[in-house]
């Protein structure tokens, strides 16, 4: 049991009201705030919308080696049958794989790129760990749709992540548009903290990961936030970025055309904000969805 003050009470069995957010949205000091590689402007965006998006913050020719290593996984059988591979719902695609920068030590090199380590202590405010590294398959036609939620309320409720000092980097492995599902975002939606209704069954994550059910906001919530601020979808080629605040509302259609697309996906969470017991009073989730076993700062690769 977490023994920690629960600031954000949330899967209760009555509805409760969103309120205001109480902790800072980029945390570094002045000194970090104007020697980091973010303008002013990009960081007061950032603050607002609670994201931001590059196009071509890689090269895309780069991203090809990267999409080469995941088709050789399609075809790994063992890794299918890891408990970190989810296979979409009564197929035998993959879904998403977790833990990817513990499979590939190319995608962990990636983890310690410096222009994006850059980007993420100047907005934390400090030291960085990786809390959770996924990439996201949609197939054409087939690629079903992730449900809107806000991360941090998982990841405080089922991992015992305190405070709202985590971000997530989502980097385009295949050109993303407006017709394959493109990740959606609600800006503004970080603001309020939007409690979810219904206790957490033990070992919720083997059926939330294909379709989740807990820890969905009530359409009530979505809508007064989508009224208020509209939904966005940032596209762009291979190599695109997004950086997205963990409160940030967000979400994603089915692939109905038949491009695919893989996004790959970061969390760094501040070595400032470690984990605590589940909130909800469960056992901690796996490793491949929280890591609670290397809290040691990410170095850039140039270091």
């Amino acid at each position: 049991m977490n023994d920690t003050q629960d600031l954000f009470p949330t899967r209760l069995e009555r509805k409760l009201g969103m309120f205001e957010r109480i902790d800072p949205v980029v945390y570094g000091d002045e000194s970090q705030l104007a020697n980091g590689p973010l303008s002013k402007s990009e960081i007061d965006e950032y603050e607002r919308k609670g994201f931001l998006s590059f196009e071509g913050f890689f090269d895309a020719d780069d991203m090809q080696v990267f999409l080469k290593e995941l088709r050789e996984y399609e075809d790994d059988a063992d890794l299918k049958l890891s408990e970190g591979t989810i296979l979409e719902p009564g197929r035998e695609e993959i879904r998403t794989i977790f833990g990817i920068h513990d499979v590939s030590k190319r995608f962990q090199r990636l983890t310690q790129d410096p222009k994006l380590l850059a980007i993420v202590k100047q907005l934390l405010g400090s030291d960085v760990y990786i809390h959770q590294s996924r990439i996201n398959y949609k197939p054409g036609f087939k690629g079903k749709g992730f449900e809107w939620h806000s991360d941090f309320e998982t990841w405080h409720s089922e991992d015992g992540m305190p405070r709202m000092r985590a971000l997530s980097c989502s980097i385009v492995l295949t050109d993303n548009g407006e017709f394959n599902g493109p990740l959606m975002l609600i800006p503004g939606s970080h603001h309020y903290f939007v409690p979810c209704v219904g206790r957490t069954p033990e070992n919720n994550y083997k059926e939330s990961l294909k379709s989740q059910e807990v820890g969905v906001p009530p359409a009530s919530s979505l809508r007064e936030l989508m009224l208020e601020n509209d939904i966005e979808a940032p596209k762009g080629p291979a190599g695109s970025l997004v950086i997205f605040e963990c409160n940030t509302m967000h979400g994603s259609n089915i692939n109905m055309s038949c491009w695919p697309r893989s996004n790959l996906f970061f969390v760094y969470n501040s070595v400032e904000n470690t984990l605590h017991d589940p909130y909800c009073g469960n056992r901690p989730r796996p490793e491949f969805l929280a890591n609670r076993s290397d809290w040691e700062p990410l170095k850039p690769l140039n270091e």
